[in-house]
């Protein structure tokens, strides 16, 4: 009765922390926003009101910019925790499956070509689908003479290694002074250029995430194996592919939005882990309001370290690396 009144406790600490840590990003920065300041733009901005500048810049920039950062922390989390489950591999992250590199070969191939902000997204959000796409094609094939897990997993490496070799190629052919700069810092993630237009993706990160957590328990199911699942009465193949199509959905559209973020997929649900335990009941929600919360404070410290921008992708492997190789210390300790 104890323990579970403190994994109850545990959850509501979660489920306060993303909103704690919105209120202190918003209100920080180069242009300090009080949090009357915030509800006042609120207010203007659902009755119509005019607002001056500073509530213009607040509302257009700087609260899009929030709640992607969110958005972004939630998918990977989310994306890394049920594939580190179904694939019953805790070194598994969101990119396994080559989503991440045919992401990034779409937004590449679009900048190149010159297309406009909606469109490089709409391209990398295609791309990461494309890959997963064809992550599932080539399986199917392999597939007709033996049926397991580590083929899905080969072809996901397959398709990540050729993908990668077209961004490669992009980033060859790209002009040195232009297009190759634009194409390498979008690479390494960042959410400087978000507005309100691309809140809009809110709602395709909505059913995708709902899918996830209301399977969450047949995840647990089907972390314990594939025979298991089958006694036990699971649809395994059914279960594992619309996990799969969930991630990749989420996995794209992160991807799109920030540029390519490695690390969070693969740290914060093993930091979930450390604090609810194993079971996926408890795990995807955690991961899901830890994973916001974190990268909403990688992006804070992004735009506030330095008088340029870190990019996301240094961050999050200057704080994941560290992490990780503490818990391969706990693990050698045997206390994981």
């Amino acid at each position: 009765m104890a323990k579970d009144k403190g994994g109850r406790g545990r959850m509501l600490f979660l489920l306060a922390l993303p909103f704690a840590v919105f209120l202190f990003s918003i209100s920080v920065g180069r242009y300090p926003v009080s949090i009357d300041s915030l509800a006042g733009a609120l207010w203007a901005q659902v009755s119509g009101a005019g607002m001056d500048t500073g509530q213009l810049a607040l509302i257009r920039v700087r609260l899009p910019r929030t709640l992607l950062a969110m958005l972004v922390g939630a998918s990977l989390s989310l994306s890394g925790v049920v594939y580190q489950g179904i694939f019953k591999n805790p070194v598994v992250s969101p990119d396994l499956l080559g989503a991440s590199n045919g992401a990034s070969f779409g937004a590449a191939l679009a900048i190149l070509v010159g297309s406009t902000s909606g469109q490089i997204q709409l391209s990398a959000f295609l791309g990461g689908v494309a890959a997963v796409a064809l992550v599932a094609f080539m399986n199917r094939i392999v597939s007709r003479r033996s049926r397991s897990v580590v083929n899905l997993v080969l072809c996901g490496m397959l398709v990540s290694s050729l993908f990668n070799a077209f961004l490669s190629f992009i980033k060859f052919v790209a002009d040195t002074e232009t297009k190759l700069p634009s194409i390498t810092f979008w690479l390494m993630g960042s959410l400087s250029s978000v507005t309100l237009a691309d809140l809009p993706v809110f709602w395709l990160f909505l059913p995708a995430a709902l899918l996830l957590l209301l399977v969450r328990f047949k995840v647990n199911i089907l972390s314990m194996g594939d025979e298991e699942a089958r006694m036990l009465g699971v649809n395994v193949r059914g279960y594992r592919w619309l996990v799969i199509v969930c991630a990749t959905v989420l996995t794209s559209l992160s991807v799109s939005v920030s540029g390519n973020i490695g690390w969070v997929g693969l740290v914060v649900p093993h930091l979930a882990r450390m604090l609810v335990g194993s079971n996926y009941g408890r795990l995807l929600p955690a991961s899901l309001l830890i994973g916001s919360a974190f990268m909403l404070l990688v992006d804070t410290a992004a735009r506030m370290l330095m008088t340029v921008e870190i990019p996301l992708s240094i961050l999050t492997a200057t704080i994941g690396a560290p992490f990780f190789f503490l818990l391969l210390v706990r693990t050698k300790r045997g206390f994981l």
